[in-house]
C-alpha cells in the first residue's frame, strides 16, 4: 500500500471517527432567561420591540403561542422550571424570598451528576437562599460566570456581558463534554432610565398600538413602555452574540436553545398577579437538525421544561433523583413535523400564587389558584378580604414603583379617576372568569354572568381535581402553612413598618406609601399612624 492511499484512508477514518463521537455526543442545552419581560417581541407582532435575535431563533425552530409560568413572580416562577413541579408541590419555594427546600433536586443538578458541565451567568434561581441540609452554599444552576462586564447603555442595565461569558464558560469546558448553560439576564426588570427608549433607540409613543386599557394613556405610561422595550432589545442584542458564537464554533447543530422569560412586564397588574398578561410568556426553541420548524398552540407549561431537558440529556427522571413532575417533555413537539395544534391533551395549563412580596399584617399572601383551558380563564381569589398587591399603606410591595404605578396613584389620590386604581390595586371578587380570545386583558368579569355559569363550574371542578391529584394544601384546607415558611429579609416588614421602625423596601418609591388608610372602592380613610407619628398631611 502506497503512502498515498494510506494517508488518505487515515483521514477516512479519522473523519469516521470524530463524526462518530459527534453522533453520540449527548447535545447541549442553552436556556436563555428574560427577567420580567411579556409577548413583547416582534416575532409576536410588537409594535415597538425590535426583537431580531429572539425572532431569528422562532423563525428558523419553533415558536409557542401558548407558553405560561404557573406562578408570574421571579423566584417560584423559575422554581418550577427548574423541579417540573408547580409552586403549591414546592413547600417554601411556592413563595418568593425564601429559603429553597433542600430535598427539591434541580434539572442542572441532575445534569452535572449525569457527566455535563453546567454553568450560569447573571440571575439563575432567585431571589431566595439556597441551601444544603447542613446550611452550606448550594449552587442549584451550575457554577457562576460573570467576571466579564461591559459598560451599559444606561445607568439602569446591568454591567455583566452575558455573551462574553456564556463564551468564557464555553472556553473553560472540555470540548468532549456536553454542556448545559443558564443564561439568565436582569433585563427588562426595574428600573428604567425614564426616556431612554425614545433618546437611545429613537422610538416614538405612536409606535404603541395595543395600548393596555387599564392604565391611563398619557405620554408618561407611554415612554415607561418605550424605557421597557428598550432593555428587552438590550437582552436581545446578547441573544443575537451567542447564537453568532454557537454557529462559529459550530455548535448550533449539537444545542436545544431555549429562550423565555420568567413571567410578564413589570407593570401594575401584570407582574405578581395571574392574569393573561402576568403568566403569558414568550418561548422559541432552536435545535437545528432536530427541532422542525413550526408554530405551536399547545398549552405549555413552566413544568414541561424539566422533564423535556432530561429526556433531551438521555436521563431517565425516575432514577434521577428528581421529586414526580406533572410535567411532561416537549420531545415529541420539538421533533413532530405537525403545527398548530399538535397533542390534543395539552388544552390546559394550572396557574396559582401563595406570598410574593411582603407587606401585609403577619407575613400572608394572596392565594389564588386558576386555570387556563380554551382560551378561558378561570381564577379563585381565597382571601378577598386581602390587598391583592400588599397594603397601601405599605406601599403596595407585590407592584414595582414606577411611572405607571406612579400616575395611577396620583390620580386617585387628586380624585380624577379611581377606576384605574381599583383595576390596579383594588379588592377582587371571589371567582374571576375571562374570555381571553375576546378580552385579552382581562377586564370584563363572566364569573357572575348567569350565561357562563355552566362553565365557570366546569372549569373550577376540572381545577380542584388536577389540584387534589398533585396534592395542593390549599385544597385540604392547609393552605396557611405555605404562608407560614419565612421570608429571607424584611420579616415582618408591616409591623416593623407600622411601629415606626426602619424598614427597606427600595423596590417601590416612597410615594407609593399612603397615607391614608383605603376602603375597597379607592376613598381616603382614617390617616396612617407609624408609632406615634402621623405620616403626610391633610
Amino acid at each position: 500500500m502506497n503512502l498515498k492511499v494510506q494517508i488518505v484512508l487515515i483521514s477516512l477514518l479519522a473523519s469516521s471517527f470524530v463524526n462518530g463521537q459527534e453522533k453520540n455526543k449527548r447535545p447541549n442545552i442553552l436556556v436563555i432567561m428574560f427577567d420580567d419581560a411579556g409577548l413583547d417581541m416582534s416575532a409576536y407582532g410588537s409594535t415597538f420591540v425590535k426583537t431580531p435575535g429572539f425572532d431569528a431563533i422562532a423563525k428558523e425552530g419553533i415558536l409557542f403561542n401558548k407558553a405560561y409560568t404557573p406562578n408570574a413572580k421571579c423566584a417560584p416562577s423559575r422554581a418550577a422550571f427548574i423541579t417540573g413541579r408547580n409552586s403549591w408541590q414546592l413547600d417554601a419555594a411556592a413563595n418568593h424570598v425564601i429559603y429553597f427546600p433542600s430535598k427539591f433536586k434541580t434539572y442542572q443538578e441532575v445534569l452535572q451528576e449525569n457527566g455535563y458541565s453546567t454553568g450560569h451567568t447573571g440571575k439563575g434561581y432567585g431571589p431566595a437562599l439556597t441551601l444544603t441540609a447542613g446550611g452550606s452554599q448550594r449552587d442549584v444552576m451550575g457554577s457562576a460566570y460573570n467576571e466579564k462586564i461591559l459598560k451599559p447603555a444606561t445607568t439602569s442595565i446591568g454591567p455583566n456581558d452575558y455573551s462574553a461569558n456564556f463564551e468564557n464558560f464555553l472556553d473553560k469546558t472540555s470540548t468532549d463534554q456536553p454542556w448545559s448553560f443558564w443564561l439568565g439576564t436582569i433585563e427588562p426588570h426595574r428600573g428604567y432610565e425614564y426616556g431612554s427608549g425614545a433618546r437611545l433607540a429613537g422610538k416614538s409613543t405612536d409606535m404603541i398600538k395595543n395600548f393596555p386599557p387599564y392604565w391611563p394613556d398619557n405620554e408618561t405610561t407611554r415612554n415607561d413602555l418605550l424605557d421597557y422595550a428598550y432593555e428587552i432589545e438590550d437582552t436581545d442584542r446578547h441573544i443575537q452574540k451567542v447564537l453568532k458564537t454557537l454557529q462559529e464554533r459550530n455548535l448550533l447543530e449539537h444545542t436545544l436553545v431555549v429562550v423565555t422569560s420568567d413571567h410578564g412586564m413589570p407593570f401594575p397588574r401584570v407582574k405578581g398577579n395571574q392574569y393573561e398578561n402576568a403568566n403569558h410568556v414568550p418561548m422559541a426553541m432552536l435545535w437545528r437538525g432536530k427541532s422542525k420548524t413550526k408554530i405551536v398552540d399547545d398549552y405549555i407549561s413552566f413544568i414541561d421544561l424539566a422533564p423535556t431537558l432530561l429526556e433531551v440529556a438521555g436521563v431517565d427522571w425516575e432514577t434521577s433523583g428528581m421529586h414526580p413532575s406533572p410535567g411532561k417533555s416537549l420531545m415529541n413537539i420539538i421533533t413532530s413535523e405537525k403545527t398548530g395544534q399538535i397533542e390534543s391533551d395539552r388544552n390546559f395549563v394550572l396557574v396559582g400564587k401563595e406570598r410574593h412580596d411582603t407587606g401585609r399584617p403577619n407575613d400572608v399572601g394572596y392565594p389564588i389558584r386558576g386555570i387556563y383551558k380554551d382560551s378561558m380563564l378561570f381564577l379563585k381569589n381565597y382571601e378577598i378580604d386581602r390587598w391583592p398587591s400588599g397594603n397601601p399603606e405599605t406601599g403596595y410591595l407585590n407592584t414595582d414603583g414606577s411611572p405607571t404605578k406612579t400616575e395611577i396613584l396620583n390620580l386617585r389620590r387628586k380624585g380624577t379617576n379611581k377606576l384605574f386604581w381599583r383595576l390596579n390595586f383594588g379588592k377582587r371578587a371571589s371567582e374571576e372568569l375571562y374570555n381571553i380570545r375576546k378580552d385579552p386583558f382581562c377586564i370584563n368579569n363572566l364569573a357572575d354572568k348567569i350565561s357562563f355559569e355552566a362553565l365557570k363550574t366546569q372549569l373550577k371542578s376540572e381545577m380542584e381535581s388536577k389540584l387534589l391529584q398533585q396534592n395542593d394544601l390549599r385544597m385540604q384546607g392547609f393552605g396557611h402553612l405555605y404562608e407560614a415558611n419565612p421570608f429571607t429579609r424584611n420579616i415582618d416588614f408591616y409591623g416593623r413598618f407600622m411601629a415606626g421602625e426602619e424598614t427597606s423596601s427600595g423596590w417601590v418609591n416612597e410615594s407609593d406609601f399612603e397615607s391614608n388608610f383605603v376602603d375597597g372602592e379607592g376613598n381616603n380613610l382614617k390617616k396612617v399612624v407609624l408609632g406615634a407619628k402621623v405620616i403626610g398631611k391633610d
